[in-house]
């Protein structure tokens, strides 16, 4: 097994190995380029993204504000309609897995990586092949429907249930389930998302647009 493959499986690996650093070489300079096109080049930000996030499906309808930060890139799969705000980072030395449906707020963190507890497993040492630490990483989940808010980080080995929100500035240590409102440090949930919350958007925006004007109140 190479230091790739004991990566992506959760498992110490070297990360000096030169297949890796070439890999993470790679995906700095597509980052590099994306985060230096104009707003109006759409066409060119669609193919650096595709060639960044190869394995992801929703990639043609993603839309990414610069910067974006990624580690690797070939890690990270995301659904359709994914929105990514400003100045966000992908760790993904572990696979980042993200639905469908998905909105990140700006400058939010996804973190796979992870580092022996004890010091003297931390630091650079001398191994058979060299000078280095070694590190794994846990895999982080995003379900369908999950808006994370401004300024949130998500660290390695967590799953946000399908239809949560967390809120801006929250550390997500541990799961959080589906439908929920959650946010803190660490993140715990709030409570339910339920009907309470709805803001009827068919009988607001659309229906003030198309008889231009906003008749909600006349109708309570």
């Amino acid at each position: 097994m190479n230091d790739l493959e004991r990566m992506i499986s959760g498992r110490l690996y070297n990360p000096a190995a030169p297949e890796l650093t070439a890999a993470r070489l790679r995906a700095r300079r597509l980052a590099d380029r994306f985060n230096r096109t104009r707003a109006w080049q759409f066409k060119l930000r669609s193919r650096l993204i595709c060639k960044l996030f190869p394995n992801a499906i929703g990639k043609s309808d993603a839309f990414f504000e610069p910067s974006i930060r990624v580690e690797y890139g070939f890690n990270v799969r995301f659904g359709k309609c994914f929105f990514m705000n400003f100045d966000c980072q992908l760790l993904d030395v572990a696979p980042i897995t993200i639905g469908d449906d998905v909105m990140f707020g700006p400058r939010v963190t996804l973190a796979t990586p992870m580092h022996p507890l004890l010091i003297e497993e931390r630091k650079f040492q001398s191994y058979p092949d060299g000078e280095y630490d070694l590190e794994y990483a846990k895999p982080i989940v995003i379900g369908d429907g999950v808006w994370l808010a401004a300024s949130v980080t998500v660290c390695g080995g967590v799953t946000i249930g399908a239809g949560s929100i967390i809120a801006a500035g929250s550390v997500v240590t541990r799961d959080i389930p589906a439908g929920v409102l959650a946010g803190g440090v660490p993140c715990k949930v709030i409570r339910p998302l339920t009907d309470a919350d709805r803001m009827k958007p068919w009988d607001t925006y659309c229906a003030a647009r198309a008889v231009g004007g906003d008749r909600s109140e006349e109708r309570k």
